[in-house]
């Protein structure tokens, strides 16, 4: 069963289930989680290979589905969903396979394509890092940023690390190996016809015009926002136009 780090309490209304995305934690959704929980329970999990939950040989969009059905049937779902990024996609594959287990839908920044850039550089990076010269988190960002790695990132990446046991809560040797499976989505022969919000940042290229139709032959009642200044990571940019637009949407 994946970790999940609960907020809030159970009421008459579903759950609401966070799934970050690539190199990502529960954790790190606690703010909106937090504020999102005043009227029910919200269940923010580490998906596979990442955070506190059980490290596997494959990571696939199939089997993270797979993993989230698990929590949520043990929930006695159904629930509303929140996916960023890689858990956008892993959203959308739970939807088109159990498609009963989900009332809505809120997928960030993601489109169910595939995509030509690789997050191997900064895989790369945290292998790079000598984790015998780490004594605290500040010690790893120095590290990354003499590699290049930005500011933002640093700080992203080293949320993922455990200090006292110098390790990477990121099972890095098996994203890396099934990076072309995270950067790509597999064919699925149903569709969901529930309520599916597609939120993307104004300045990111990561759901584009050209993208819709592919969205809407999986997802016909898709529907599609903007946070004009916001980029990919628009929850960490812009937290609070992206509360104001999921409360909105899932409290229609």
């Amino acid at each position: 069963m994946l970790n999940t780090v609960r907020h809030g309490r159970p009421t008459e209304r579903p759950p609401l289930l966070i799934v970050h995305g690539l190199f990502g934690s529960a954790r790190n959704w606690g703010v909106i989680a937090k504020r999102l929980s005043d009227n029910r329970e919200v269940i923010a999990v580490d998906l596979r290979n990442h955070g506190q939950s059980p490290w596997f040989d494959s990571h696939g969009y199939p089997e993270m589905a797979a993993d989230l059905a698990e929590v949520i049937e043990a929930e006695n779902g159904p629930v509303d969903i929140i996916g960023h990024s890689m858990g956008g996609k892993a959203a959308m594959a739970l939807a088109l396979t159990r498609p009963e287990l989900l009332r809505r839908v809120l997928v960030a920044d993601i489109a169910p394509v595939a995509y030509g850039h690789s997050q191997m550089a900064y895989v790369d990076a945290m292998r790079r890092v000598d984790l015998g010269r780490v004594s605290r988190r500040s010690d790893a960002a120095e590290q990354l940023a003499a590699l290049g790695v930005a500011p933002a990132l640093q700080s992203f990446f080293t949320q993922s690390l455990d200090v006292g046991e110098k390790r990477w809560y990121l099972n890095l040797d098996v994203l890396a190996k099934e990076m072309p499976k995270i950067l790509s989505f597999p064919e699925f022969a149903g569709q969901f016809d529930g309520p599916v919000l597609f939120l993307s940042g104004g300045t990111s290229d990561y759901v584009l015009p050209e993208h819709r139709p592919v969205i809407r032959a999986l997802f016909p009642a898709a529907r599609f926002a903007k946070l004009p200044d916001a980029g990919h990571w628009l929850h960490a940019e812009e937290p609070k136009a992206f509360e104001k637009t999921a409360r909105i949407f899932f409290d229609a």
